[in-house]
């Protein structure tokens, strides 16, 4: 399973809220009291759930779940007292921080888990599908480059250097991208 990781103040609520992860299923469990230790984790770790119990040793905790949420593709879960949790949840909710108040119940804790993940699944999802156009974004200016360099260099209409490209292409059994690398490595030195 993921990782997880929790930050928390209190060690006994650290020590609880490690014993619901590990029935919960998250085996790979890191714990800190700090926030400071906590941004350097994040750092070079990638947390599938973060929980952060306020407050913490060195600050209350809800800037460093904003700033876990900008920064991370971590569930952040953000437990806090119930006379605050509002208030706390206007400042974090547009981040997307879900806040719980304590005292808590196991099953409220588990819906916000389950919660946190779904969307986590779906930002990755939507990550990888971002991606996947940048590439083809790189790719279409990179050809487009090529057509002009074409256009430039060889007096080709539009049209005809993208044929150029999709023949040299096939020709060499080869992708456009490659085919347009070469065309600007040949023009544009």
């Amino acid at each position: 399973m993921d990782k997880a990781l929790i930050v928390s103040g209190s060690e006994q609520a650290m020590e609880t809220i490690a014993q619901f992860l590990h029935s919960y299923g998250y085996t790979d469990i890191t714990s800190t009291a700090s926030g400071s230790e906590a941004r350097r984790l994040t750092n070079t770790i990638e947390y599938a759930l973060i929980i952060v119990n306020t407050p913490l040793s060195d600050e209350f905790g809800h800037e460093l779940s904003i700033m876990l949420a900008e920064s991370t593709s971590s569930g952040i879960i953000l437990l806090c007292k119930a006379d605050i949790a509002d208030d706390v949840s206007d400042k974090v909710g547009d981040f997307g921080v879900c806040v719980v108040s304590r005292p808590m119940n196991k099953s409220l804790l588990h819906q916000s888990i389950r919660l946190v993940e779904a969307t986590r699944s779906r930002m990755m999802g939507l990550k990888r599908e971002n991606s996947k156009l940048m590439v083809k974004i790189d790719e279409m200016r990179l050809i487009g480059r090529a057509k002009l360099a074409l256009v430039q260099y060889l007096g080709l209409s539009e049209p005809e250097a993208h044929r150029y490209i999709e023949k040299q292409a096939m020709d060499t059994r080869s992708t456009r991208r490659e085919v347009a690398q070469r065309i600007l490595a040949q023009y544009e030195t």
